[in-house]
């Protein structure tokens, strides 16, 4: 199959992040022919006359929506789209000069209807966005329970950098209305379909999270708060890895009451397990500065997601909770 591909970028009230995405498109190395769809979520600060700074250089659509999520927008561009594959960027994504070729690469090197690609810190980016970086993408984390290249067929690709086709976006009808975790939905919708997923590892993007401790704290605490409810809806997706985070938290605080009562073993395994997490960002980063950056980033994400997850397993797992009255901030009308 000829591969024909649309780039689908919602975008809200983020005209910087599309300028430093739309730059990078024009330095890719490739000789493939490609689209840009830019879907405005309802913005009060537009993205419009950005677009048309890139409108001669580049193949561009732009389009403006009221606000329905960034789902409902991807689903938006890819109806609009032109092409026959569809790759899903999010607004602060930097993609590097080999990323559309890496692309073609594995697809054609073994094709399947979705793949998905990681994330990387750029050097540009600040100690804060280093550091968040390698929480939400170290083995060592979360970012290990998500798949790996050796574990292929179950990869659920996450729609910051995610490839589609036309044929499977139509089959599935593309995203559903929860967020976050209206990518991991899709993608096991698309399996219960008989369509394969994969990571392809060279396909990665500079992914430039406009992130603070505050924010990232509500974000993995989201994160933790929709794995319940996919779980419910996909029994069959459910593992006991989802649970690590929450059962991190639940023996740090008890590692604590031990300590009180002189049992000290429990508490230097945590803090041994600190001492790597800084190790092995150390020589990740190369960075001392974001290594002890990046412990806080941990503990944040581990507690916020645990902290998430046990409060939905009770809700919707426990008491039968409807997720969308329960937890409606979750959900997009």
């Amino acid at each position: 199959m000829q591969l024909q591909f649309s780039f689908i970028i919602p975008v809200y009230n983020r005209p910087d992040e599309i300028q430093e995405l739309l730059q990078s498109f024009e330095d890719l190395k490739t000789d493939q022919a490609f689209e840009i769809v830019i879907v405005e979520d309802g913005s009060t600060i537009s993205s419009k006359s950005i677009v048309e700074q890139f409108e001669s250089r580049l193949d561009i659509a732009y389009y403006f929506k009221e606000n329905s999520g960034p789902g409902d927008s991807r689903n938006y561009g890819m109806k609009k789209a032109k092409g026959n594959y569809f790759i899903i960027l999010d607004s602060d994504c930097i993609l590097p000069q080999g990323y559309l070729q890496a692309v073609v690469t594995g697809l054609t090197a073994g094709y399947v209807d979705c793949f998905g690609g990681p994330d990387a810190a750029h050097q540009s980016f600040t100690k804060l966005q280093k550091a968040i970086n390698f929480a939400m993408t170290s083995f060592i984390t979360t970012g290990g329970i998500r798949g790996s290249k050796s574990s292929v067929n179950r990869f659920q690709p996450r729609s910051f950098n995610m490839g589609i086709s036309k044929k499977a976006f139509i089959a599935s009808n593309g995203f559903g209305k929860i967020h976050p975790g209206e990518d991991p939905d899709l993608s096991i919708r698309l399996w219960n379909l008989g369509f394969e997923t994969k990571l392809i590892p060279e396909a990665f993007v500079f992914h430039k999270r406009r992130i603070s401790w505050n924010k990232f704290y509500k974000q993995v605490y989201k994160f933790g708060m929709v794995r319940p409810i996919l779980n419910k809806w996909h029994p069959a997706t459910s593992k006991i890895t989802y649970w690590f985070p929450s059962l991190f938290c639940l023996g740090a605080i008890t590692s604590l009451l031990l300590f009180l009562f002189g049992v000290n073993w429990v508490l230097q395994t945590y803090l041994l397990y600190c001492i790597f997490t800084f190790l092995v960002a150390c020589v990740t980063t190369k960075s001392l500065h974001v290594a002890l950056l990046a412990m806080v980033a941990v503990g944040v994400q581990f507690f916020g997601y645990g902290y998430g997850f046990l409060k939905s397993t009770l809700a919707v797992g426990v008491l039968n909770k409807k997720p969308q009255d329960h937890f409606p901030e979750l959900f997009f009308e």
